[in-house]
C-alpha cells in the first residue's frame, strides 16, 4: 500500500443525511471491488479526540474513473470539515486494504446483506459483477428505515434491471415514516425472509455489513441456521 495525495472532485447527497465524495483516482492505484481506504484530512480547520482520519469502504467499482465514498453524516469535528469541503480540497488516502471481495467460485451465489450505509462494499460489487459480466448470481438484501435514507437505492433497482445475475430485495423497518409509498418488504433482515427469496440457504457465501448491531445480528442469525464460519465474509461499519 502507498500513501497517496489527492484532491475531491465533487460531493453529492445520495440518500437523506448521506453524502458522496468524488476524489481523483491517483495514476498506478488498482483495488478490488470491496475494498476500503484510510481517508486523511490535511490541514483540518478543526478537529476532535477522534483524529483527522477515517476508514471508508471504496464505493466505486474498479472500472469506474473517480474514488468515491459515501457517509452518514454526523456531527463530528471530521465530517463537518468533509461537508464544507470545497472541490480542489486536498486529502490523503491509504490503501487499498480489506478483504470484503467477491469469491472466485462463481458457482456458488453471493448473498449482500446490508444495513444502511453498510451497502458500499455491495454497490462496488454489484457494478463490478454488471460492467464485467460476471456469472455469480448475487442476491442484496437491503435493510434502511425508510426508502429516503437508501443510499444508491435507484441505482441498484436499474441494475437489476441490466444484470440478470442480480436480485435486489430491499426491506424498511419504518415505511410509516415515510412521505413515499412502500410496497416491498418490510422489518429486519430475517430467516423467513432469506427462505422467500433464496432457492438453497446453504449454497451461497454469505456477506454482511452495517452497524455493530446489525451485524451482530446477521451473525447470529446465520450461525442458528447452520451456515459455516467459512462461508460469512463481513465487516462493521461505525457512526464515528
Amino acid at each position: 500500500m502507498a500513501v497517496h495525495e489527492v484532491s475531491l472532485i465533487r460531493s453529492e447527497t445520495v440518500a437523506e443525511g448521506t453524502l458522496a465524495f468524488h476524489f481523483e483516482r491517483p495514476r498506478g492505484f488498482t483495488h478490488q471491488a470491496g475494498q476500503s481506504l484510510l481517508l486523511r484530512l490535511i490541514d483540518a480547520p478543526e478537529t476532535d479526540a477522534e483524529g483527522d482520519a477515517r476508514t471508508f469502504t471504496i464505493a466505486s467499482a474498479p472500472h469506474e474513473p473517480d474514488l468515491m465514498i459515501a457517509t452518514r453524516m454526523r456531527d463530528t469535528a471530521f465530517k463537518r470539515v468533509l461537508r464544507k469541503a470545497p472541490p480542489g480540497t486536498r486529502v490523503t488516502i491509504d490503501g487499498p486494504d480489506g478483504q470484503m471481495v467477491l469469491h472466485a467460485e462463481a458457482a456458488r451465489p453471493a448473498v449482500l446483506l446490508a444495513g444502511g450505509i453498510g451497502v458500499t462494499p455491495f454497490r462496488a460489487i454489484a457494478q463490478h459483477a454488471a460492467h464485467a459480466g460476471l456469472p455469480h448470481r448475487l442476491h442484496l438484501f437491503y435493510s434502511n428505515r425508510r426508502p429516503e435514507d437508501a443510499a444508491f437505492l435507484e441505482e441498484f433497482e436499474q441494475l437489476q434491471a441490466r444484470n440478470p445475475n442480480f436480485r435486489l430485495i430491499a426491506t424498511m423497518t419504518k415505511p410509516q415514516a415515510s412521505g413515499r409509498p412502500w410496497s416491498g418488504e418490510t422489518g429486519v433482515i430475517r430467516r423467513d425472509m432469506l427462505a422467500r427469496h433464496l432457492q438453497d440457504l446453504e449454497a451461497p457465501i454469505y456477506y454482511f455489513a452495517g452497524p455493530p448491531a446489525m451485524t451482530l445480528a446477521m451473525h447470529q442469525m446465520l450461525d442458528e441456521m447452520g451456515v459455516d464460519e467459512r462461508l460469512m465474509r463481513y465487516e462493521e461499519f461505525y457512526g464515528y
